[in-house]
């Protein structure tokens, strides 16, 4: 049985000091435990039924691409600001300091299509809940998320108003 957490490497002092940053790159580089990590995303997934899985920038890409080709599903990705061609549709959300700006492509999704969003990991769950926001401006049905991790002490969840599913806690 292979555990998941002893294949994310904590990094600290990384972007700032003072942080610990959970890097998934040790994950993705052993071949079994990216396989399981991709077959326990889609147990729990795969029941809230959706149309359209979407991916936050940048590691949420790599969660939720091939996730959505195992499921059977669409795949979008949430970029920041100008990243993105054609006409999109933006949100902007409160960060501690300022603001910033997420998109989709105008065209990504279909009022009433079931999304789940994926990231990484879910810390205080802004840029998920304004994930959440930007779906629900077009009409789509948000219908739960999924991070490999979660770090229970920023009490993310408490800003999120959907089902959240999560394969590793971190409690400090």
């Amino acid at each position: 049985m292979i555990d998941i957490k002893n294949h994310i490497r904590g990094i600290p002092d990384f972007p700032k000091p003072g942080i610990l940053f959970y890097d998934i790159s040790t994950l993705l580089a052993d071949a079994d435990a990216w396989q399981v990590t991709n077959g326990r995303l889609a147990k729990v997934v795969a029941p809230f039924k959706p149309d359209i899985l979407a991916g936050i920038e940048s590691r949420g890409f790599l969660v939720a691409a091939p996730l959505a080709l195992k499921l059977g599903c669409g795949f979008v990705m949430v970029r920041k600001k100008g990243k993105l061609p054609g006409p999109t549709i933006a949100h902007e959300y409160a960060l501690e300091y300022g603001t910033d700006v997420i998109q989709i492509q105008a065209d990504a999704v279909q009022p009433g299509q079931r999304v789940v969003i994926l990231d990484d990991l879910l810390a205080t769950g802004g840029t998920l809940n304004a994930a959440v926001q930007l779906f629900r401006k077009v009409g789509a049905e948000v219908v739960g998320a999924a991070c490999i991790i979660e770090l229970n002490f920023l009490n993310g969840r408490k800003n999120l108003d959907i089902p959240v599913e999560t394969l590793v806690n971190y409690d400090e």
